[in-house]
């Protein structure tokens, strides 16, 4: 069921430790890039809502959430192939905008897909192997510009006219052909269910399916969201800001502020970019093996205490990157952030679940990663003022800022209700 999350998480950690640097590699100045990372949340914003909605009142020869995976599955991979030939900014820019639109196709009904199948008890434990495989699937696609390099002896230095490395292409030729291997795995073994009452179903969806159904479907939820909900969303919105900013700076912090490096056409700058992306992999190898204790944790303490402190020490990961200057340190910084990514994938999700009604299930989770976005959006607004005006384009404060975001973030969680049956009272 969960095993597609594998090859989304390809695409996605392609695009989180790769596309600052390719929009540096085509010319794009520090201040520039949140604008130019735009695409990503904003195209979250749109798709989500409508696919869980959709992907509600779907019911066909591939079932509820399947198709919006399949369908999902294709546009990233056509999306990963074409964007390390971008040939300008704004070439890459519109990429990114058919990428993370196609990854939020195919996201969203993976996340209702636990909550369809499997009884309240479980939750914890099916996000938690969602987590997993996100966890799997980060640390290879993080890692291969690195790999290309240094196991394939490819040359990762640029050519005259900002040219993308062959590296980062050939990584990401990879990542289309997982993304779809991995999803069609989860679309062809996975089974859904029918509709109990398939007459009432099709009354339902033709009364809150269309562009105007739709519609009124997603304003009704939003007026409607349980109290659970509405106070996750305040820890969602401080743990986005805080990952947002280590995804737009930390690669090329580590290439121009613990490498030196101060052209990005050099060789020096290329490797930089490289170790940040083995950094992020160290940080997926983490949230693999820390997902596995996540359900036993969840046995003996309550999921609010788990997150709080899996989001502190995520928080002291991406602080401590002020203080250090050798890049194998670096790693060590990363195991607090790979303890806070297992739990930001899984245990919000699982608190969530068992807070909706099956039927909405959909619409809401989808309705829930506008608390995603939304940061994300004003990060990508605001943030080239803050880098250009509060932190003169100091990549590495940026860094820092996302770990005191966390940490806010992790003081919210305190006022969270878990009424799950299967939190501990202790």
């Amino acid at each position: 069921m969960s095993f597609g999350f594998l090859g989304i998480q390809f695409g996605f950690g392609l695009q989180m430790a790769n596309m600052s640097a390719i929009y540096e590699y085509l010319g794009a100045k520090p201040d520039q890039i949140p604008l130019l990372w735009l695409a990503a949340p904003l195209t979250g914003l749109i798709i989500q809502p409508i696919i869980g909605n959709m992907s509600d009142h779907t019911w066909g020869r591939l079932g509820r959430r399947r198709p919006y995976l399949l369908w999902g599955a294709l546009a990233s991979s056509v999306a990963l192939i074409f964007m390390p030939n971008s040939s300008t900014l704004w070439m890459a820019a519109g990429l990114l905008w058919v990428l993370d639109a196609s990854i939020n196709i195919s996201m969203q009904p993976l996340r209702s897909l636990v909550a369809d199948l499997l009884p309240d008890e479980q939750h914890t434990r099916g996000y938690g192997v969602q987590s997993l495989f996100i966890g799997l699937g980060a640390v290879v696609a993080s890692a291969l510009p690195w790999m290309m390099t240094n196991w394939f002896h490819l040359n990762s230095a640029t050519g005259a006219g900002h040219a993308i490395p062959v590296t980062i292409k050939y990584s990401f030729y990879v990542g289309a052909v997982a993304i779809l291997v991995a999803v069609l795995w989860t679309v062809f073994t996975t089974k859904e269910y029918p509709p109990k009452d398939m007459q009432a179903f099709q009354k339902m969806k033709a009364e809150k399916t269309g562009l105007i159904g739709g519609t009124r479907e997603v304003i009704a939820a939003l007026g409607e969201m349980p109290s659970t909900m509405k106070r996750l969303a305040w820890v969602q919105i401080f743990t986005w800001l805080g990952l947002f900013c280590m995804w737009l700076y930390f690669p090329i912090a580590v290439a121009r502020n613990v490498f030196g490096a101060v052209d990005e056409k050099s060789a020096l700058y290329s490797a930089g970019v490289e170790w940040g992306g083995l950094c992020f992999s160290m940080y997926s190898v983490v949230t693999f093996f820390f997902s596995f204790l996540l359900v036993g944790l969840s046995q003996r303490f309550s999921r609010k205490t788990i997150h709080t402190v899996c989001l502190l020490a995520g928080a002291a990961g991406l602080l401590s990157v002020a203080v250090i200057h050798d890049k194998w340190l670096l790693l060590a910084s990363m195991t607090g952030v790979g303890i806070a990514w297992a739990s930001i994938l899984s245990m919000p999700y699982a608190i969530l679940a068992s807070a909706l009604p099956p039927a909405r299930t959909g619409v809401f989770m989808g309705i829930f990663n506008l608390f995603i976005v939304l940061p994300e959006i004003g990060a990508s607004l605001g943030f080239g003022w803050v880098m250009n005006r509060l932190l003169d384009n100091n990549r590495l404060a940026a860094v820092v800022a996302g770990g005191v975001f966390l940490v806010i973030a992790a003081v919210l969680v305190q006022f969270v209700n878990d009424e799950s049956p299967e939190t501990p009272r202790a």
